[in-house]
């Protein structure tokens, strides 16, 4: 009996140990409506109302205040930045190489050809002729897994 009760609880405290060292923030993400990414961009509008959760590995985190993270999507260079309200969550600069999951909303902010050659030259881009949209994802949920 021993020989066989010993193999479940060294099992039971592995899973309950890397429970346990993910890190949630309102209760953790819904892992029932997992979306990737490049799918939820693609719908975009669709995901404006619909809620839906997303994972990916944090490439990035604020450094300031934690208010935003962003996330490798399943699509080879593509990203997506999830931004918070600044206090609301934040996220640790230890999170990055991570892999995160955020459930919420998309928001899509269409910029001017102006704004789009602006935010290109900051990050030391050649101009474009077509103005770009800015895709944000604002979570009500993340987990991060360590």
């Amino acid at each position: 009996m021993k020989a066989v009760l010993a193999p479940i609880m060294m099992i039971g405290t592995l899973v309950f140990s890397q429970a346990a060292l993910a890190k949630m923030y309102n209760g953790g993400a819904d892992m029932s409506k997992i979306t990737p990414i490049s799918t939820l961009l693609s719908n975009a509008q669709r995901y404006t109302t619909e809620s839906a959760t997303i994972k990916g590995t944090v490439t990035r985190v604020c450094q300031k205040r934690g208010c935003w993270m962003q996330l490798a999507s399943d699509k080879k260079f593509q990203t997506l930045r999830i931004k918070v309200r600044d206090g609301d969550m934040v996220f640790p600069m230890t999170a990055q190489g991570k892999t995160a999951f955020a459930t919420g909303t998309l928001k899509v902010h269409p910029l001017t050809l102006e704004q789009t050659n602006q935010r290109r030259k900051a990050q030391n881009l050649d101009p474009v002729d077509t103005p770009q949209v800015l895709h944000l994802f604002t979570p009500v949920a993340v987990t991060i897994e360590d």
